[in-house]
């Protein structure tokens, strides 16, 4: 009897590690979805600039009206459930700020910058900072020396994402070589979730003195 006790517990706790891992991809997969939902935002600014903004202005101030309300004991249903969802373990004891910053990253783009280099600055959020770290997830690795909440496959994961995202829009190699390296320079500064906003607004600007608007 002893021997099978001490056999599963062990094996108990295998499960238990799995299903933690598990909880924790399935979090990372709805964070992330908001991340690739963002690089809507382009196409829906070219048909009505205004309207796209006041859209993520009103998603923003509605996404933190619900967070406050969790925060004070009264969840609201949906929104509520998907942040819990979604949120790292560190970030569940306070408001969970994640998404306003993504709001944010998102507006000041459109605001800073004409919309094709807003366009660039958008999509290195959604997919740039979105990929690096489902890669940095997934494969882990060795982590850059100075930022070690930072790994090399989600640094090259970001490169490889804004390569393709830019050459595929501009069709300069060139260009999209530098601002893949910007982007994978800028993720890797470990700003927490405020590298929603560092990231778009350094892509933007960058864009914008290569010309690309």
């Amino acid at each position: 009897m002893k021997q099978t006790q001490e056999i599963a517990r062990p094996l108990g706790s295998k499960s238990l590690s799995i299903a933690a891992l598990l909880l924790r991809f399935q979090g990372e997969i709805v964070r992330k979805s908001l991340h690739f939902l963002i690089a809507l935002v382009p196409l829906l600014a070219s048909v009505n600039l205004p309207g796209t903004l006041g859209l993520l202005a009103a998603g923003t101030l509605f996404y933190s009206f619900a967070e406050s309300s969790r925060l004070q004991g009264f969840p609201i249903p949906l929104v509520s459930d998907l942040t819990l969802i979604a949120s790292r373990e560190k970030d569940m004891p306070g408001f969970v700020l994640g998404p306003v910053t993504l709001g944010l990253g998102a507006m000041l783009s459109l605001l800073l910058y004409p919309l094709p280099a807003a366009s660039l600055a958008i999509y290195a959020l959604a997919f740039g900072d979105g990929i690096a770290t489902l890669a940095g997830r997934m494969m882990r690795g060795p982590r850059i020396p100075l930022f070690s909440e930072k790994t090399i496959s989600g640094s090259l994961a970001c490169f490889a994402a804004i390569f393709v995202i830019t050459l595929g829009v501009t069709r300069r190699p060139g260009s999209a070589l530098i601002l893949a390296v910007s982007g994978a320079l800028l993720e890797a500064i470990p700003a927490g979730n405020y590298d929603n906003m560092i990231l778009p607004v350094g892509i933007g600007l960058i864009a914008s003195r290569l010309s690309l608007a």
